[in-house]
């Protein structure tokens, strides 16, 4: 595995997509760094694992970024701290601003100026022709790092995901509690069409 040995940063890594690079990543001679504002979860993830440092903080922080990566001196980033709640994100465009963009660009260009080898943005698929607050931060994140990429040391590489079953803002764990419960299954609005 290409990451074999390495040290990497994980932002988000307490969120399902988090959690899941964790596990996908993880082998005994590799260092992961999970990065998170969510202290409870920070609690209970990953302690029997060797090799795996946790750690509390903002990515809106730049300071405590910076502190994070002339510490830890990560040689890959895989960034999946973000708001991805679409219909808090509408009513809180300020707050997907300031994690989604400013927070991303202050991990950017530490990933730049630290000249770690590659850098993973995270985005989502309603980043493409966006229609609300939440895609339309991503979007400019994603333009940010790519534009980035251009002139830098650090690959600058970015994936998109669609609706993770399951993460937090998942509709399945409200579905699911609504079944176990005897029903009804509601959706949110009567005109919502759910597959």
């Amino acid at each position: 595995m290409k990451y074999s040995g390495k040290t990497i940063l994980i932002t988000g890594g307490t969120g399902s997509l988090g959690k899941a690079l964790v596990k996908r990543l993880y082998q005994d001679n590799t260092r992961i760094i999970i990065f998170s504002r969510d202290e409870g979860k920070q609690a209970l993830s990953f302690n029997s694992y060797p090799n795996i440092v946790k750690v509390i903080g903002d990515i809106r922080d730049y300071h405590r970024m910076l502190n994070i990566f002339e510490t830890f001196k990560p040689e890959i980033v895989f960034h999946a701290a973000a708001y991805k709640h679409v219909p808090l994100m509408e009513e809180n465009p300020s707050e997907a601003i300031s994690t989604n963009i400013a927070g991303t660009k202050n991990l950017v260009d530490l990933a730049d100026e630290m000249e770690v080898k590659q850098f993973v943005m995270i985005s989502t698929d309603k980043a493409v022709n966006p229609t609300n607050v939440m895609g339309a931060s991503k979007r400019i994140a994603e333009i940010y790092a790519q534009q980035k990429n251009a002139i830098s040391k650090t690959q600058f590489v970015t994936t998109r995901f669609g609706n993770v079953l399951g993460s937090n803002g998942s509709v399945i764990p409200l579905f699911k509690k609504q079944i176990d419960q005897g029903g009804p299954v509601t959706v949110t609005d009567e005109n919502v069409t759910r597959y």
